[in-house]
């Protein structure tokens, strides 16, 4: 009888391992485990190869778990039933029950998750020499495991979206402190994210901002033009700004002036620009920077379906994205956003969402419109008039500034009552 309550008690610290087994290795930290598999820690690989084909994990941890378990109960009330007769079955499911929720379950469990990464590494050896043991039955199993999915109509689960699982990471840690630089880098990662799903079009330099030139114009006037710019690549046109012929950057300018081969015409001043490299508006950031890099380019003129020419994007611009604004001593700054008092915003109307957003938190959509003005005629069907007001999105937005058929300030108050939308 000795030796069998040694061997229960031997059969319960195997149940312990198993519990705890599953609960590290699964609990574990990829990017920790992918981080020192690559500084050369071999139990690491081991635990990476595990989780790769995790069926066989689990199916050989359950396996081996049931057995012991099995085992235990069998043995306990064979011992019971031995010291009180029939009346030892309740007490060896009583006993037995507590044993193995206690020590076998929660405690090794609990162990595993407030020491996931450790213990992971402590037990990859082992099981994997177990999985490899196990892989007869547990490859027999997961057969009629499938079939029987397949009998009931499920087929294979989803699998695994990691840009979704990274995006909720982030956002996982939401609640924590986000102040200073962990906010920054909290907003970098998801401006990283967002490179393909954002166009061009969401963040050009629309063509209403756009510092252009008139090479028909005089050449006093566009070395003036030039030369007091804030911007070093100025698209330059004929007559009509749809008809760019070429991107001027003030460096060549100064250059020919220094050698003392000062543009005298329109000519010289086309010999001096560069050839204009014209993108679709539907081109996401993240192709975008890829043919920056590629070509060594920084800026591109963007034109939609028609050839017409809708603004410009630069490299800084897509870096901004990620990065936020990257101010420097030729930056003209323009205050678009005027936080109230009262708890509402004043914005311009050209003001984007995506900045909105990422200032405030906030969860306006972007997908149809780039502006809150956009958003203000998409939502309304219509050009609103100066002092109406709507709601969506949980926002109430008036209007108090239009200048012809453009809104140019909209004040914005977010509001706790989602109930039907009024529009005014």
């Amino acid at each position: 009888m000795t030796i069998t309550i040694i061997v229960i008690f031997f059969l319960l610290m195997l149940s312990a391992f198993f519990s705890g087994s599953e609960t590290a290795l699964t609990a574990a930290s990829r990017p920790v485990m992918h981080h020192k598999e690559q500084d050369g820690d071999q139990r690491a690989g081991i635990v990476n190869r595990l989780r790769q084909y995790q069926e066989r994990l689990i199916g050989a941890i359950l396996l081996g778990n049931n057995m012991v378990n099995i085992l235990a109960s069998a043995l306990a009330t064979s011992v019971m039933i031995e010291l009180f007769g029939e009346n030892g079955v309740v007490y060896a499911t009583a006993v037995m029950t507590a044993l193995v929720l206690i020590f076998s379950e929660i405690l090794p469990k609990t162990y595993a998750l407030q020491h996931a990464d450790t213990m992971a590494l402590r037990v990859a050896r082992p099981m994997s020499i177990l999985v490899v043991i196990f892989a007869p039955v547990t490859q027999s199993i997961q057969v009629i495991v499938q079939a029987t999915l397949r009998l009931f109509g499920s087929g294979e689960g989803p699998g695994l979206d990691s840009e979704r699982e990274l995006r909720g990471a982030i956002e996982l840690h939401a609640d924590d402190v986000v102040v200073g630089n962990h906010h920054a880098e909290r907003t970098m990662l998801h401006g990283v994210l967002d490179l393909e799903d954002v166009g061009v079009w969401e963040i050009m330099v629309h063509r209403r901002k756009v510092q252009m030139i008139d090479i028909t114009r005089p050449m006093e006037e566009i070395l003036d033009t030039v030369l007091a710019s804030p911007h070093t690549r100025i698209p330059i046109y004929e007559e009509d700004p749809d008809n760019i012929v070429g991107v001027l950057h003030a460096r060549e300018v100064l250059k020919a002036i220094v050698r003392g081969a000062k543009p005298a015409n329109a000519s010289d001043v086309r010999a001096l620009s560069a050839e204009p490299w014209f993108i679709p508006d539907s081109t996401t950031l993240a192709d975008q920077l890829k043919a920056f890099k590629e070509r060594h380019e920084h800026f591109a003129i963007v034109v939609d379906e028609y050839g017409a020419f809708e603004g410009v994007v630069s490299l800084e611009d897509i870096l901004e994205e990620i990065v936020g604004d990257i101010a420097d001593e030729t930056d003209v700054e323009v205050v678009g956003v005027l936080p109230q008092a009262d708890g509402s915003v004043i914005v311009r109307g050209d003001v984007t969402i995506r900045d909105l957003n990422r200032r405030f938190g906030w969860r306006l959509p972007d997908e149809e419109a780039a502006t809150v003005a956009g958003l203000l005629l998409y939502e309304t069907r219509r050009i609103p008039d100066v002092g109406q007001q709507f709601r969506f999105h949980g926002f109430e937005f008036e209007v108090l500034r239009r200048i012809r058929n453009q809104i140019t300030r909209v004040r914005m108050n977010e509001v706790t009552d989602l109930a039907a939308e009024d529009q005014e």
